[in-house]
């Protein structure tokens, strides 16, 4: 990539808090205010989902618009993503999730901040939220891949913010009521790390870190070779 890393960095602390305080932020709303007076269940997933989708029309020409940890790993398995700046990158996006939760906690309280961590439903074990997290994150880096990397997609470079979060919106909305909805590592570990409550906080790094992987896996074994390196 052409811009230097630390600018690189910078945007993805940025991007990373816009992401998380817009998602954060529909949560508090639905907390505080309660389902019938403010925003829905589906309202939060369109608070994650724009708020991403905004984020990289911001950033995304400058870092990539990541702000995920299993984004970065599946596009380095991909070898779509350096793999020297993989720890990085993932550095700069809990800075920006710390950010977002500390923020969250002085302008809201306690409470809204654990709404915040990240939890299976009712009912759900630990297992089926492992599996339904992995799986999502796989197939959201599938899209990932073809919508912002892959130069023989039709569909590729400026539809990708809109297609990126309208996955997440969708992934939000149909899964979030049953694993909480994070797709995102450092979406469940940076309020956690604040709230201090980090019950199945391991779910919600080993399903999408290991989703993200196989996704990268995946496009790498099927795409085909990109129409600039023909030779």
């Amino acid at each position: 990539m052409s811009i230097a890393l630390p600018k690189r960095l910078a945007a993805e602390v940025v991007g990373t808090f816009g992401f998380f305080f817009t998602g954060f932020c529909g949560i508090a709303a639905f907390t505080t205010q309660g389902g019938a007076n403010a925003i829905l269940s589906i309202g939060i997933a369109a608070g994650f989902g724009m708020g991403l989708a905004l984020m990289i029309f911001a950033f995304g020409h400058v870092s990539g618009g990541h702000y995920n940890p299993a984004v970065t790993l599946g596009l380095a398995v991909a070898r779509r993503f350096p793999t020297g700046e993989v720890v990085p990158y993932w550095a700069a996006q809990l800075v920006g999730g710390i950010a977002a939760s500390v923020v969250l906690r002085i302008v809201f309280n306690s409470t809204v901040l654990r709404a915040v961590v990240n939890a299976p439903g009712g009912g759900v074990s630990d297992g089926k939220a492992l599996v339904l997290e992995l799986i999502f994150t796989f197939l959201f880096l599938l899209v990932i891949a073809t919508v912002a990397t892959d130069r023989n997609a039709p569909w590729n470079g400026v539809f990708a913010p809109f297609a990126i979060g309208l996955f997440i919106f969708t992934a939000a909305t149909v899964c979030g009521p049953i694993t909480g909805g994070s797709f995102n590592p450092a979406r469940s570990i940076t309020p956690a790390l604040i709230d201090g409550h980090f019950d199945h906080l391991w779910v919600y790094i080993v399903g999408p870190l290991a989703g993200g992987a196989i996704g990268g896996l995946v496009n790498r074994l099927i795409r085909e070779p990109d129409p600039a390196a023909a030779t």
